[in-house]
């Protein structure tokens, strides 16, 4: 385990986690600001992405586990993540759909940034949310997160403009 909430525990990702992973990259719903849900191939990629950031960097997006259940229901974490001519340290979160509206986001966001300024002393902390997903926008705001900046990413073929949300520590 890498920390816990009152809820939530978040631990590595590991093939084990294929299936619950693709309950969320699987779903078209969830993955609209990806434009689209995943293929198996693609829910591997991403899997083996995070393993290979915890190799690189010590962090990765994390399983997050609900202590209630002991059931991974999304996942949150850190990434080294491109943003115009720099890399930047980034929260991220994707919740399996039953799951949202509960809070969790916001929970598994806040101690994730708490972990980047605590442990990896990180003077900022961005999400980094496309233009249309305000739901991810309001837990970045709930995170204390004001934004800063736009940009426009090329991802599967489309222009998707993102806005990135800044916290810093002190």
């Amino acid at each position: 385990m890498i920390f816990e909430t009152k809820r939530l525990s978040f631990r590595e990702i590991t093939q084990d986690d294929f299936h619950s992973l693709c309950q969320i990259l699987q779903d078209e719903e969830t993955m609209y600001a990806y434009e689209g849900a995943f293929s198996d191939r693609e829910v591997q990629e991403w899997l083996d992405r995070q393993i290979s950031r915890y190799r690189k960097w010590g962090f990765g997006l994390w399983a997050v586990i609900l202590k209630e259940t002991d059931a991974m229901i999304g996942q949150c974490g850190l990434t080294m993540q491109p943003w115009k001519d720099q890399e930047v340290l980034e929260i991220g979160y994707l919740f399996e759909r039953k799951h949202w509206h509960q809070g969790y986001a916001t929970e598994a966001a806040r101690a994730c940034k708490q972990y980047a300024f605590e442990t990896l002393k990180a003077k900022e902390v961005c999400s980094i949310i496309r233009d249309t997903n305000t739901a991810s926008q309001k837990v970045a705001i709930r995170n204390g997160m004001i934004k800063t900046d736009t940009w426009t990413k090329h991802y599967r073929g489309i222009d998707m403009p993102h806005e990135r949300f800044v916290a810093i520590d002190g």
